[in-house]
């Protein structure tokens, strides 16, 4: 069994809504891909070389968070990881 299936299936014992699990498992999927999206868009990985004095260093960090139930606010970018229809 998965991580997600015996979170799923704990979830459902708790007879708890549904939606809320798919929500804060998309939340965490969504934040997982974040930083390597980043990294792709960027074409450096954190603490590199490459990016020093390049004007997009990578000087912080902040922990995402999605905001809205199943989506972006506004649909002004492109995404690339998944499609939208």
């Amino acid at each position: 069994m998965t991580q997600f299936s015996i979170e799923l299936l704990n979830f459902l014992a708790q007879k708890q809504d549904i939606d809320e699990f798919l929500r804060y498992s998309l939340e965490t999927a969504m934040n997982d891909l974040l930083p390597a999206e980043l990294s792709a868009f960027l074409g450096y990985e954190p603490y590199d070389k490459v990016g020093y004095n390049s004007g997009n260093s990578r000087n912080g960090n902040f922990t995402p968070a999605l905001i809205p139930a199943y989506g972006r606010r506004d649909d002004h970018l492109e995404a690339y990881l998944i499609k939208t229809p």
